[in-house]
């Protein structure tokens, strides 16, 4: 069915696009095409070319058989934070996060082989590289990027590190398949990573991962310093232990969220 727009400048295929990326949402991240369609209200093979469009521009992606939104979507505002409502859990939590360590905070999920800030509390400090919401960096040579790379089976780690980064930079660390499956191992095994200079100088942080009720790493909270000010020893005895700590209330406070009900309020006509 035609989508009734408002005058004759009026762009329906660009309605319909808007209609699938919000078809999606905190309930429903994942949908096939027939999902999809009856969700935008679209004809499946409409919906079809859409999805693919999306994929091919980088905004959805996709198992072969379900579809799902990519953290690039941020690139055209904050609706996919708020989808999520990971923002309003974690600001608290980061914000005395923050205050514990004297050092910025941030939330970061993976799109294909980079990481995408989504949430970030920072102190006014002079870092080598400038961070804000949308920023991408390498994921490999990040402590996010770690954490959320270590949650995925070989073989996704090996598709996803396939593909060209988007970031615009070359990390100082460029591990061998070998070093760098041994890394996530490690990370997987102790449940945080760190990570020391190797995606450029002077960076120093170390991340924990984020996860919803059924303990589904979701996104990656990291605290960041600078190298010449703060050593490994004070990173892992002093900051580890406080960002574990919130990483953990988040992901407790996101899943309590996840169970309560959506009420949709509906006015007789």
């Amino acid at each position: 069915m035609p989508r009734a727009g408002t005058g004759p400048d009026f762009i329906e295929a660009l309605a319909r696009g808007l209609d699938v990326i919000t078809a999606f949402s905190a309930n429903r991240p994942t949908m096939s095409l027939t999902e999809v369609a009856t969700a935008a209200g679209l004809a499946r093979p409409t919906a079809r070319r859409i999805l693919l469009t999306l994929q091919e521009l980088g905004y959805v992606r996709t198992d072969g058989s379900t579809f799902a939104l990519t953290p690039r979507v941020l690139e055209l505002g904050v609706a996919y934070v708020r989808s999520m409502g990971l923002w309003d859990v974690a600001r608290p939590h980061m914000e005395k996060l923050s205050a514990r360590t004297h050092e910025s905070c941030s939330i970061a999920q993976l799109d294909g082989p980079d990481i995408v800030y989504v949430a970030r509390v920072a102190v006014p400090k002079i870092v080598a590289l400038a961070v804000q919401i949308g920023t991408r960096f390498p994921a490999l040579q990040t402590s996010l990027g770690k954490v959320l790379l270590a949650a995925l089976t070989p073989e996704q780690v090996d598709a996803v590190l396939s593909e060209p980064t988007r970031s615009g930079l070359v990390p100082r660390w460029q591990p061998e398949r070998t070093e760098r499956d041994t890394e996530l191992r490690e990370v997987r095994a102790r449940g945080w990573a760190l990570t020391d200079e190797q995606l450029t100088l002077g960076i120093r942080s170390v991340a924990a991962p984020l996860r919803d009720g059924n303990g589904r790493v979701i996104a990656a909270l990291n605290v960041n310093t600078h190298a010449a000010e703060t050593s490994v020893e004070h990173l892992l005895d002093h900051h580890l232990p406080l960002l574990l700590h919130a990483a953990g209330e988040i992901s407790a406070d996101f899943a309590r969220l996840e169970t309560v009900p959506h009420v949709t309020r509906t006015t007789a006509s």
